[in-house]
């Protein structure tokens, strides 16, 4: 993305943000297409959610600002903790945000990984902290547990990681996580979850014995509502009251916590979800092994093929036909990134992956 010059008389924005590199995610152009490259839901939200929409919403609820409460009462309930254990946010990246906001000054360090999901950076960049980074092992991009605990020092002021983490699709235990905050004692730690669902390792149970935990989950992935932009970050109910200073009164809107209450009613669409995404996701590695193509093991619903030289070449031949991936050599060289979706779906991505490969 091009940075147009300013004009004469204008006022510089913060060094801070002079010095970062503008994120310009590739969201055009994906209609009608197999939508394999943002590892969203591919078949849509729960019917519950669009019923619930159609039944609550009318100009009346459109002209008040939102309320929480019954919600956050509903969220709770299917999390599993306390409303005073949580905020809403505008997805993920408003969680982060937030926490970076409330527990990092400017030149403070923040410790994260790479590749890692780019907000990390992002956010840790706007807020002009010093960002220190734990890379991922090569060739295998292996959690790096103990280069992470090596790299944590009294400097250290936060702690951000996925688990599993995008775009590698690997994971750390609940023991390693452990590990993690025990030698962060005086960090905060964040743990995103964006991918639970599909490795079922969780910290969440540990945010009312560890007073440095933070954990986030969205609402974009398993449950199909990216559009909505919502998601929820945990932790201890002392550490909530100052997330709640740091963030807009009314950041998330009516109609995704709307959808979110109707969501987290119908256990049995993520339930049935997640069983089709890890049955789809060991057809895509088999077919991925006979093909000769080499994948990253994965615990997420996507996985990062090794297409070496021909990974831009073969991205650009699946879009020819209609399917969306994510280049991700700028991050792993060399490879790809497909979403998991429906058995039916990774069929169709495998002939196609066949009939390119074999050209």
């Amino acid at each position: 993305m091009k940075t147009t010059k300013l004009p004469r008389g204008a006022i510089k924005p913060r060094p801070a943000v002079l010095a970062m590199a503008p994120y310009s995610p590739p969201t055009a152009g994906r209609a009608d297409k197999l939508r394999l490259d943002f590892n969203e839901n591919t078949v849509g939200c729960s019917p519950r959610v669009i019923a619930a929409l159609k039944e609550r919403l009318d100009a009346a609820a459109l002209a008040v600002y939102p309320e929480y409460g019954e919600a956050k009462a509903a969220i709770a309930r299917y999390f599993r903790v306390r409303p005073e254990q949580f905020v809403f946010t505008n997805g993920t990246d408003e969680a982060i945000q937030v926490f970076i906001n409330t527990y990092v000054d400017d030149g403070q360090e923040v410790l994260i990984l790479k590749p890692a999901y780019a907000m990390y950076r992002f956010y840790s960049e706007v807020a002009g902290a010093k960002i220190r980074e734990v890379e991922y092992p090569q060739p295998g991009l292996e959690f790096p547990l103990q280069p992470l605990l090596d790299a944590i020092t009294p400097q250290t002021r936060a702690v951000i990681l996925a688990n599993p983490n995008n775009p590698t699709g690997t994971g750390v235990s609940l023991l390693g996580i452990e590990r993690i905050l025990h030698r962060a004692r005086k960090a905060v730690v964040m743990v995103d979850e964006a991918y639970y669902e599909f490795s079922g390792v969780t910290a969440l149970t540990e945010i009312e014995r560890v007073p440095n935990l933070f954990v986030c989950r969205t609402f974009s992935k398993i449950f199909g509502m990216a559009a909505m932009r919502l998601g929820c970050l945990f932790s201890h109910e002392a550490n909530v009251t100052r997330l709640h200073k740091a963030q807009s009164p009314y950041s998330v809107n009516a109609l995704a916590v709307m959808a979110a209450e109707a969501a987290v009613e119908d256990t049995a669409y993520v339930e049935s979800y997640v069983a089709e995404v890890l049955a789809a996701r060991e057809l895509l590695c088999v077919g991925l092994e006979k093909l000769g193509i080499g994948y990253v093991p994965s615990s997420a619903n996507f996985v990062l093929g090794r297409f070496g030289k021909r990974a831009i070449a073969v991205r650009d031949a699946l879009r020819e036909r209609g399917i969306l991936v994510r280049d991700r050599s700028y991050q792993a060289p060399g490879c790809v990134r497909m979403t998991v979706g429906t058995r039916e779906q990774t069929r169709r991505l495998l002939a196609a992956l066949e009939e390119i490969w074999n050209q």
